[in-house]
């Protein structure tokens, strides 16, 4: 295929047409497809398509919600934006078990947030803690113009840190920065701070060192791992109230205990049950327009940090009590970013009562909490297919374009009858037949 020079200059019809030509010849539904999901409202469309470069249309993905959420006594319906079939009712009925059973308690347990200056020095160790140490308040009033307004909410620097890793890799050191930037995710806060520190530092260090060992800054970035940006959440109730009577309820809170306990040793079962979890989060963190894929990054090293990969929820029973709870990496924000350009991120946040960046923390955690909780209670009694491919049923008569009267009878059959893919294709091609 021919490359293209300023493909971004072009006009959204000029890249279309491209696309259409060289790429998708053999796709004649591909102009349609592009065509039925640009959105008819402009000024929607142009909103939309200043959030990347080089849009062609939009990728839409199912909105739900699932109510009936008791955190700290408050009632919540909490959006959830996901394709994957079973998500939002396994998390709505995660909701409704617990809310009859006092409901789910949070509590934010940090807020710290993470920065780096990464650089090299090759001189004395002894001679760079002491321009550090000389350094460090012009360092902090580098930045007092960035920090201004962040500092009358309440938040800013906590902390600044020089850190020697010259063990780990020849001449390399940080200067290390906590933060808190109470409602706002604060990547441009964090990465804006960071920059103005190497700047002034390494000025500072051309007139402090010899030109042989001088720092050489490498880069300035937050980071995604924020082990002290954590939230808990967990529920329980006595034992009896798990099943129809208490030894049904005791064998099946050692059942699920057990599972979890797989989980906390089992590296091969950990991904899997954690990837349950973040289905819940991520389908929240997308619908109040935050960055999953940093929570992603964040909460798997968090998973890892002593060494091996584990389970991020623990369950016990002590003196007759089930308690089952998550805790969990969640650097979110309320205000910014698309917080305040998505319309279905300001009507996420308004379902959710427009929570500030901690209270969303703990909502965020509760849907993980809910969403593994319906995963691990199908493992251990009726298994996972039978919930998931009863939703799944739907996507597949949909591939065949079934209409009402197929669908019905389908739906009918399979409430006697496990709806496997290659099942499913059976029903519809014998029904088609006769």
């Amino acid at each position: 295929m021919p490359s293209i020079q300023g493909f971004s200059k072009l006009s959204k019809q000029e890249k279309i047409n491209y696309l259409l030509q060289h790429y998708l010849k053999d796709f004649p539904q591909a102009e349609q497809i592009l065509y039925q999901y640009i959105n008819q409202n402009e000024k929607l469309q142009r909103l939309h398509d200043e959030f990347i470069e080089n849009t062609l249309t939009n990728f839409y993905l199912p909105f739900g919600v699932a109510p009936n959420f008791s955190i700290n006594g408050k009632n919540y319906v909490i959006p959830m934006a996901i394709e994957e079939s079973s998500v939002v009712a396994a998390a709505s009925k995660a909701a409704k078990f617990w809310g009859e059973r006092g409901g789910f308690k949070t509590k934010v347990l940090g807020t710290e947030k993470i920065g780096q200056v990464h650089f090299s020095f090759s001189g004395e160790h002894e001679d760079l803690v002491a321009f550090f140490n000389q350094v460090k308040p012009k360092l902090l009033e580098s930045v007092k113009s960035i920090t201004k307004n962040m500092e009358k909410r309440g938040g800013g620097i906590s902390s600044l840190e020089l850190v020697d890793k010259t063990a780990d890799l020849p001449d390399y050191y940080q200067l290390h920065a906590t933060f808190n930037t109470k409602d706002a995710m604060g990547a441009n806060f964090i990465n804006s701070c960071l920059e103005e520190f190497a700047k002034t530092f390494s000025a500072e260090a051309s007139t402090f060192f010899e030109a042989s060992k001088q720092v050489e800054i490498i880069m300035s970035i937050l980071s995604n791992y924020v082990p002290n940006c954590l939230v808990r959440a967990e529920v329980s109730c006595p034992i009896e109230k798990l099943g129809s009577t208490p030894e049904v309820g005791q064998a099946y809170a050692e059942k699920f205990v057990r599972a979890i306990n797989i989980a906390e040793i089992e590296p091969y079962r950990a991904v899997t049950h954690n990837k349950g979890i973040m289905n819940g989060v991520d389908s929240v963190v997308l619908a109040t327009g935050n960055d999953f894929r940093a929570v992603e990054a964040g909460v798997h090293a968090y998973a890892a940090k002593d060494g091996k990969y584990t389970s991020l929820t623990h369950a016990k029973i002590e003196n007759g009590i089930f308690t089952y709870w998550i805790e969990i990496p969640l650097a979110l924000g309320t205000v910014g970013g698309l917080t305040g350009l998505h319309p279905l991120v300001k009507l996420a946040m308004a379902l959710l009562q427009n929570p500030n960046a901690e209270e969303l923390m703990q909502i965020v955690a509760v849907a993980g909490l809910a969403q593994n909780f319906g995963a691990v209670n199908s493992l251990v009694t009726t298994g996972i297919q039978e919930g998931h491919m009863k939703m799944h049923l739907m996507n597949i008569l949909n591939q065949f374009e079934a209409d009402a009267q197929e669908r019905e009878k389908a739906v009918e059959f399979f409430k006697q009858h496990t709806a496997t893919h290659s099942a499913v294709v059976e029903f519809i091609q014998n029904l088609r037949s006769n």
